[in-house]
């Protein structure tokens, strides 16, 4: 197992510097990252500082609430992409989830994965406010619309990746999806762990502390 090949290095938080992406562009081509995973603003930074390596420019859209206009969701993941993002994590809106209202959650989902197309789609479902039947509609709402990964946790919300969390998730979708862990996580060990549940992607800010 290539653990390095597994993670998204990230920095999402709100004062990110266009230094500290450089910096993350530059330990990612260092040890061999799958991709760096920023907020849409920074895409031309991560495009440029990445060109001619293997390492996948990652944008979150609608993040981190998901509580916005469906059209402005779309809207962003198809910028995003256009300017060269080949992978694309949303935010569900939870509050649909929360009120049954699925079509409308679906639909939302569909809308970023058409417009983000020919990248894939990561669907965040935020696990830490879901109830354990909420997580399982919300892979299934996710699989329905045709997204590539169901991913747990935002970061920003009350708690990160947990190990029953992806178990639930590996039980809803089989090997139909894949299933990214995110939200702190900052050992090898508990990468590992969640790896070891039925996770496929780490998403992280302390990737290179987890492969060291």
């Amino acid at each position: 197992m290539n653990l390095a090949k597994m993670i998204d290095h990230t920095v999402l938080k709100a004062d990110a510097t266009t230094e500290q992406v450089k910096r993350l562009c530059s330990e990612a081509r260092e040890y061999g990252f799958h991709s760096v995973c920023v907020n849409s603003c920074h895409i031309d930074t991560v495009v440029s500082e990445l060109k001619g390596t293997d390492v996948t420019p990652c944008v979150v859209v609608g993040f981190p609430l998901g509580a916005m206009i469906t059209s402005a969701k779309a809207f962003e993941a198809a910028e995003a992409v256009k300017r060269g993002a080949g992978e694309v994590d949303m935010v569900i809106n939870v509050g649909g989830i929360k009120d049954g209202n699925y079509e409308f959650v679906r639909d939302d989902i569909k809308a970023v994965v058409e417009a983000s197309k020919p990248a894939i789609v990561k669907v965040i479902i935020e696990t830490c406010l879901l109830t354990d039947e909420e997580k399982v509609k919300a892979c299934e709402l996710a699989e329905e619309a045709g997204a590539a990964f169901v991913k747990t946790s935002t970061g920003f919300s009350t708690a990160g990746a947990k190990v029953e969390d992806i178990r639930i998730m590996k039980q809803t979708v089989g090997d139909r999806l894949k299933i990214k862990a995110s939200g702190g996580i900052h050992t090898k060990k508990f990468a590992e762990e969640l790896i070891a549940a039925g996770a496929d992607r780490i998403g992280a800010s302390d990737g290179v502390s987890i492969v060291k």
